[in-house]
């Protein structure tokens, strides 16, 4: 299905000034799942979908190449990658390191709990009452998030999603704050089915693809990409591909 939608979006943009020659060298950390990962020795996910219609309406080869999260953007800089495409959530720190494209999708922080306290916190406000154990992952926007805005919370801190979904069964936390991927993972996998997520966001991020600075030309290629993947509905179908829950496209 994707292919054909690839196909429809090749022939329409034939006589674009969008079509370029070249690879495009595509940073991604590919251990992000929903967003990026690897399958079976292959690229996959959101990203990688994205990076394959990209390079579709572009004309341009896709090469994929793999860092650590935190060597993407030390990469663009020195010009080993054309454009992170990675799950980058768009802040002001990084504005000032890359040139983010139009954002293609709305996230946020979500809490997780055992089902066993559904009922506890079934609400979004429930997160904010005094003395709730909130477990989250150092220097994430989770932790900032807590640290912030639930002051009387008790806070803990876990190294991994995995260390979390332990604590959470041994009511060591009441909620786990991590960002919607993690969340959307508890519903594709039959593994923790004795967590779940609200699924009601508690911030708002917004995902976008990263340029270098001053790269307009790159910028702007892939914004006209991205509005017909919008238009045409390839970005709503990539989305529903790989995510179980309804999530804001811009």
């Amino acid at each position: 299905m994707l292919k054909k939608y690839l196909l429809a979006i090749s022939l329409l943009m034939l006589s674009s000034h969008a079509l370029s020659a070249g690879t495009l060298r595509v940073g991604m950390s590919a251990d992000y799942p929903p967003l990026d990962f690897k399958q079976a020795g292959r690229y996959v996910g959101i990203e990688a979908d994205n990076a394959t219609a990209v390079g579709e309406i572009l004309s341009r080869k896709v090469e994929i190449v793999e860092l650590p999260f935190d060597e993407l953007i030390p990469a663009l800089e020195s010009g080993k990658v054309d454009v992170l495409m990675s799950g980058l959530s768009v802040t002001a720190q990084r504005s000032q390191q890359v040139q983010f494209t139009d954002p293609y999708m709305r996230v946020g922080q979500m809490a997780i709990m055992h089902k066993s306290k559904l009922g506890r916190f079934s609400q979004p406000w429930s997160v904010y009452r005094e003395g709730v154990r909130i477990g989250v992952e150092p220097g994430t926007t989770g932790a900032a998030f807590a640290e912030r805005e639930l002051q009387d919370a008790k806070l803990s801190f876990f190294a991994n999603s995995d260390e979390a979904f332990q604590g959470l069964r041994k009511d060591v936390i009441d909620l786990y704050i991590h960002d919607a991927p993690t969340s959307w993972q508890l519903a594709n996998g039959k593994e923790n089915g004795d967590l779940i997520s609200l699924y009601s966001p508690l911030t708002e991020e917004m995902l976008a693809w990263a340029v270098a600075i001053g790269n307009d030309a790159l910028a702007a290629d892939l914004n006209r990409a991205l509005q017909l993947m919008q238009s045409n509905g390839t970005l709503q179908y990539i989305l529903n591909r790989w995510i179980p829950v309804t999530v804001e496209v811009q």
